[in-house]
């Protein structure tokens, strides 16, 4: 059942926002917010689309197990599919399965 609460560019900011020696760029132009740790990509922000999509790098297991279980979860937009993955942020995954997504991409690039 997908949830009618719509999670927004400034929840998923602040998210990433509260973990330390990150940066935001937009390499991309200003409508892609990319957040980095230590010049590696973790996740980026896609601000104009609605539902805001965010894309985030992911273990292959679990990327297969949650774009297989959730139909806002596809392989990374624009990205390696094997890597990455892209959510729409529509409600069928909480803020909080987000904020553990981006933490899991974030713990992957420190490990690199």
């Amino acid at each position: 059942m997908i949830n009618t609460v719509m999670i927004e560019y400034k929840d998923l900011e602040k998210v990433i926002n509260s973990y330390k020696k990150v940066d935001k760029s937009f390499p991309y132009g200003n409508d892609i917010a990319v957040y980095s740790y230590q010049n590696e990509m973790f996740a980026l922000i896609y601000k104009d689309l609605s539902p805001k999509q965010i894309s985030l790098r992911c273990d292959y297991l679990l990327a297969k197990h949650l774009k297989d279980e959730y139909e806002t979860v596809l392989g990374g937009k624009d990205l390696n599919p094997n890597k990455w993955i892209t959510v729409i942020c529509t409600g069928q995954l909480r803020i909080d399965e987000i904020r553990d997504l981006i933490r899991h991409s974030l713990e992957i690039v420190k490990a690199i």
